[in-house]
């Protein structure tokens, strides 16, 4: 059901069992995909692509032009996935041609309200952003990752999968796969234990996973110290871990 107040642009392509709710707005370019629901006074302007089973609650804006001076209207796009919560107020924009001129956001995520998603930012599958979480520009967030409230997060930071930030953190340098980060400015204080548990890791994995968290940030030593150790281990589930430190381009949080 399309509410007749909606303004629909003719190059908007709508797909089957769509709602859309009073006095929103659907820009040209802008694909929404089957049993997605956009509630009232929600701005959508495209090139975005959304999957099924989006729902989009009032005030919010998504796809709109990216808050950077050095964008000069070049067509760059926003993808989302399927089955997305992006609650009130919330502002995700597209990308920018110094990076993949993409922004994307995963399946099944959670942003609570007022949440930013800005240009260029790859947010994956299953990610909780509490509210007033804040992503800069060029921001990569891993799967099953939850950024409590208030977080900000600089810019080219990347925040690795089932990572978990306390609220009010600020984020300037990368955080590991499993590391549980606090502060202002965000330090490591152990691993996503009982969020590990939660998502099938065994008993075993979690134990590895601890002692690895302890190897690189108990120990004293140097992050390639740290690998070279955690590597003779042979542990399948420190796969990502290990090669996020190393491929981290900012430094991770120590």
């Amino acid at each position: 059901m399309i509410h007749p107040t909606a303004i629909i642009d003719s190059k908007a392509s709508i797909g089957n069992n769509v709602e859309i709710g009073p006095y929103s707005i659907i820009g040209a370019d802008v694909v929404i995909g089957d049993d997605c629901w956009i509630g009232p006074h929600v701005v959508l302007k495209g090139p975005t692509v959304l999957g099924k089973g989006n729902r989009i609650f009032q005030f919010a804006s998504v796809g709109e032009d990216c808050q950077d001076k050095k964008y000069n209207g070049e067509p760059t796009r926003l993808e989302i996935g399927d089955n997305n919560v992006i609650r009130e107020s919330v502002t995700i924009h597209r990308g920018t041609i110094q990076d993949q001129s993409l922004t994307r956001i995963g399946s099944n995520n959670l942003l609570m309200a007022y949440v930013h998603v800005a240009h260029d930012c790859m947010v994956g599958d299953n990610v909780i952003l509490a509210n007033n979480t804040t992503l800069a520009g060029h921001v990569h967030v891993g799967d099953w990752a939850i950024l409590g409230g208030f977080t900000g997060v600089h810019q080219f930071c990347h925040i690795g999968e089932h990572a978990f930030t306390a609220v009010n953190s600020v984020v300037v340098q990368d955080i590991p796969p499993y590391v549980m980060a606090q502060g202002h400015n965000a330090v490591p204080r152990t691993i996503n234990s009982e969020g590990l548990k939660r998502r099938g890791f065994t008993k075993e994995q979690v134990m590895t996973i601890k002692r690895a968290y302890k190897t690189l940030y108990r120990q004293g030593l140097t992050v390639d110290e740290a690998v070279q150790e955690m590597q003779s281990w042979q542990a399948s589930e420190l796969d990502d871990f290990i090669r996020f430190v190393q491929q981290s381009s900012r430094g991770i949080i120590r």
